[in-house]
């Protein structure tokens, strides 16, 4: 129980002191007009509170990552709590800072045009795909999950098919429409419901005496599996997480001013680690450990943990108020990855998006692929869903590195998480069954000498920019 209490104390002081030297790090200028002024389309390019910003923001980035994911990942034990807030603070709410700051300085740029400014042309052709790619996943996934929980609490003649094809229809018309029409109207009261069921489940393990294990580096996994990389990609929303880098330019060309983005886009990001330390502790806690969970894992998938925790903790009534919580987290991400992937794409071919047939030309093929992806196993979608996020997270950080190198900035907040990534994702890649299926004893050393390639070329572009700035200065000097 200290470990949980003292993670979310080491959440809020990292929001008030880290956050804070990254926004001075960054450089905030309160007097420059934001995309949302500048831009203005009425459709995407639209000004917004911080307030309802932040509640958009959140739901956007706080799908079923920060719940499914820290279940899993409550498997190996309390370790789980240390990757939530550390990963949380150092890496997560700076990468979602800079994805959302980058875009706002320059012009609400889509990932794509981010990374292609600070990595090159080639990496942003790569991202262009990727992102979509994985966008589109994200939106699938998003739709698979939430359709199976809310078959539970139906009557048995509403099929899964029926429930899918209501969620797939309201996708499209959030997609389609104007920001402020659905999402901004609609969000800010479901994040409050979002922000009310954390604090129940949360309360109730403290309440009803649930015996939340104390910090341990074991490894408790009932099958034994490492925990590198394992833990590290499981439990991707919550910790840091590669979607959020395509749904921060969606707010952030909504944003006021340059002083919100603290509280809008490192602020939510710790908000969303909070949620995931509900969830890694439940998992924990309310299944008598983490032998209890993988049966419970076993028998009723996340979706089941979910709805046993809920009802234990809250009752019936309240139980299903939090289920409806939790079906709403997907569904709030699913529409806004949907969406990104349409601005994306239309950013690429240069595409207005204030027409609606235009935004039906790009829109359609998207729900096509969407559906086709949707009759394929949830487990499956989700194991190439959670590598693809954090090799997503690893590439936006190497991009806010080299923007920090250029600007002649603190660039060791973005590269130390960034080079931990690279070695994260790439291990994986090297271990998983979907990837090349290596043992450790050969995945962790060739994983570990990628990672020291990657980092030497980022070394040498730092060179590069240190001499370019030298032969510059001495260039004016000479004049």
């Amino acid at each position: 129980m200290i470990t949980f209490i003292l993670s979310f104390v080491a959440l809020i002081i990292g929001y008030m002191v880290y956050g804070k030297f990254v926004e001075k790090v960054f450089g905030i200028n309160e007097n420059k007009e934001t995309p949302a002024y500048s831009k203005a389309d009425g459709v995407d390019y639209v000004p917004m509170g911080s307030g309802r910003g932040s509640l958009v923001q959140l739901l956007n980035i706080a799908g079923l990552g920060p719940i499914f994911g820290p279940i899993a990942g409550a498997l190996w034990g309390p370790a789980a709590f240390l990757w939530i807030v550390l990963g949380g603070i150092f890496a997560g709410a700076v990468h979602d800072y800079f994805s959302g700051m980058l875009s706002v300085r320059n012009g609400g740029a889509q990932l794509p045009d981010i990374v292609g400014k600070y990595l090159g042309q080639g990496m942003r052709q790569f991202v262009n795909v990727f992102s979509v790619v994985l966008l589109i996943l994200v939106g699938t996934v998003f739709v698979a999950g939430p359709a199976n929980l809310i078959v539970t609490l139906t009557p048995s003649w509403i099929s899964l098919g029926v429930v899918t094809a209501v969620i797939f229809i309201y996708y499209i018309l959030a997609t389609l429409l104007p920001i402020d029409k659905i999402i901004g109207k609609i969000y800010p009261i479901f994040g409050l419901l979002l922000i009310i069921m954390a604090v129940g489940v949360g309360a109730g393990l403290i309440i009803k005496g649930y015996h939340i294990p104390e910090l341990t580096l074991s490894n408790l996994h009932p099958k034994n599996l490492p925990m590198w990389p394992l833990l590290f990609i499981t439990i991707a929303c919550g910790a840091i997480s590669g979607f959020h880098a395509t749904q921060s330019p969606l707010i952030a060309r909504t944003i006021e001013n340059e002083k919100y983005g603290r509280k809008v886009f490192y602020g939510m990001m710790i908000g969303e680690s909070a949620i995931a330390l509900v969830w890694a502790a439940a998992g924990m806690a309310v299944f008598g450990g983490t032998g209890g969970l993988q049966e419970a894992l076993a028998a009723g998938g996340p979706a089941g943990v979910v709805r046993t925790v809920s009802i234990t903790m809250l009752g019936a009534f309240g139980g299903t108020l939090a289920i409806i919580g939790v079906i709403i987290l997907p569904i709030t991400s699913g529409d806004t990855a949907f969406r990104g992937a349409r601005m994306v794409i239309a950013d690429f071919m240069k595409m207005s998006q204030k027409p609606m047939s235009k935004r039906l030309a790009i829109s359609i093929p998207i729900f096509a692929v969407a559906y086709g992806l949707s009759r394929i196993d949830f487990n499956f979608l989700w194991r190439y869903f959670s590598w693809a996020n954090q090799t997503t997270a690893m590439i936006l950080l190497w991009a806010a590195a080299v923007y920090l190198v250029k600007e002649k900035r603190l660039h060791w907040i973005a590269t130390l998480p960034a080079i931990f990534m690279t070695a994260v994702t790439f291990t994986y890649l090297l271990q998983a069954p979907e990837g090349f299926s290596l043992p450790t004893s050969i995945s962790y050393p060739v994983g570990l000498l990628i990672t020291l390639g990657i980092t030497i070329l980022f070394a040498n572009k730092v060179l590069k920019e240190r001499k370019l700035k030298t032969d510059e200065t001495v260039s004016v000097s000479a004049k």
